[in-house]
C-alpha cells in the first residue's frame, strides 16, 4: 500500500523573515546615489541638459560659492523652457531652478523618505553634518521597495488612466512642448493605428539634446520601440520589481490587449508612502 502524500505548509524561514524585516527598515544611506552631479546658476540650460543627457540622469544640484542651493531637473527643461518657448541656449539654470533644496538625513528610513518626497514634490538631497553626501530619486526608492502589506496594493488604484499618445510623424519639438504643458514625462507613440513605442523626457536629453541633434525629427524615429508592458491588477511591489529589472521608470498596463493606463516610479512611491 502506497503511503498518502504529505502536503506540507512552507513557512518563511527565520532568515527570510529577518531579511524582509531588514528591508522594511533600511535607511536612506543604504540606497542613495552618492555621486551627485552639480552645476552652477550661470550655466545655460542647453549645457545643463547636455550634462544630464550624457550621464543619463534627471537632475543636477546647483552650487553657488561652494554651497548647494537648488536643483534643476529634466522636468524644468520641459515645462519651463521648451513648453514656455524659451531658448535653452539663452536660458540659464538660475532662471528655472527649484529652491530651496529638500533636505533629509542619511539615517532616515526609506518609507519616511518616500513620504517626504511625495509631500515636498521633488528629489531629495541628503545632507550629513551640513554637507551634501547623496541624492534620492523615485527610481532609487522603487529599486529597494520591500515586500510588505503596504506594497500589496494594486497598481490600478494609482495608475494614470488617460494615456497621452502622439502620431509617429509628430516632430519631437511639438511632442516636447506637449509634454511640458501637460507636465508629463512620456507619451506613447502610435504608428499605423497601434502603439509602437514610448518617448520620454530622458530620451529627449540623452538621444537628442546631449547629441546636439535637431528636435525637428519625427517621434517614430527616435522613440524607444517595442513597449515593455505589464498586466493591470498586479501589486505595486510587482510593478516596482518589474520596472527595476527592466531599467524603466514608466510602465504601460494592459487589460484585454489594450493599454488601460500607465504607472510611473513616482506613482509607486506615492502608493508606498501612504
Amino acid at each position: 500500500m502506497v503511503a498518502p502524500e504529505k502536503h506540507e505548509i512552507e513557512f518563511p524561514s527565520v532568515v527570510d523573515r529577518a531579511y524582509h524585516e531588514y528591508k522594511r527598515h533600511r535607511k536612506v544611506a543604504d540606497i542613495m546615489s552618492r555621486e551627485v552631479a552639480i552645476t552652477t546658476p550661470q550655466v545655460s540650460m542647453a549645457d545643463a541638459a547636455k550634462v544630464m543627457g550624457d550621464r543619463r540622469i534627471g537632475s543636477l544640484i546647483v552650487v553657488q560659492y561652494g554651497t548647494p542651493i537648488a536643483i534643476v531637473t529634466e522636468r524644468d527643461l520641459l515645462s519651463k523652457v521648451l513648453a514656455g518657448g524659451m531658448d535653452p541656449d539663452e536660458t540659464t539654470v538660475r532662471d528655472v531652478m527649484s529652491y530651496p533644496l529638500i533636505k533629509i538625513c542619511p539615517d532616515l528610513e526609506i518609507r519616511e523618505a518616500a513620504r517626504t518626497m511625495i509631500k515636498k514634490k521633488g528629489r531629495l538631497a541628503v545632507f550629513e553634518c551640513g554637507l551634501l553626501c547623496g541624492i534620492i530619486t523615485a527610481s532609487d526608492l522603487i529599486r529597494e521597495m520591500p515586500e510588505a502589506p503596504e506594497t500589496s496594493l494594486v497598481v490600478d488604484d494609482f495608475m494614470t488612466k488617460e494615456v497621452v499618445t502622439v502620431p509617429g510623424d509628430e516632430t519631437i519639438e511639438e511632442v516636447a512642448r506637449l509634454m511640458g504643458k501637460k507636465r508629463i514625462g512620456s507619451v506613447i507613440v502610435i504608428q499605423n493605428g497601434k502603439p509602437f513605442g514610448i518617448f520620454t523626457e530622458r530620451d529627449l536629453l540623452s538621444t537628442l539634446l546631449a547629441m546636439g541633434r535637431s528636435l525637428d525629427v519625427p517621434a517614430g524615429e527616435v522613440c524607444s520601440p517595442g513597449l515593455v508592458t505589464a498586466p493591470a491588477g498586479i501589486s505595486i511591489h510587482e510593478a516596482a520589481r518589474f520596472m527595476a529589472t527592466n531599467h524603466i521608470r514608466r510602465l504601460p498596463l494592459m487589460k484585454k490587449k489594450k493599454i488601460a493606463g500607465i504607472i510611473t516610479a513616482r506613482d509607486l512611491v506615492e502608493a508606498y508612502a501612504k
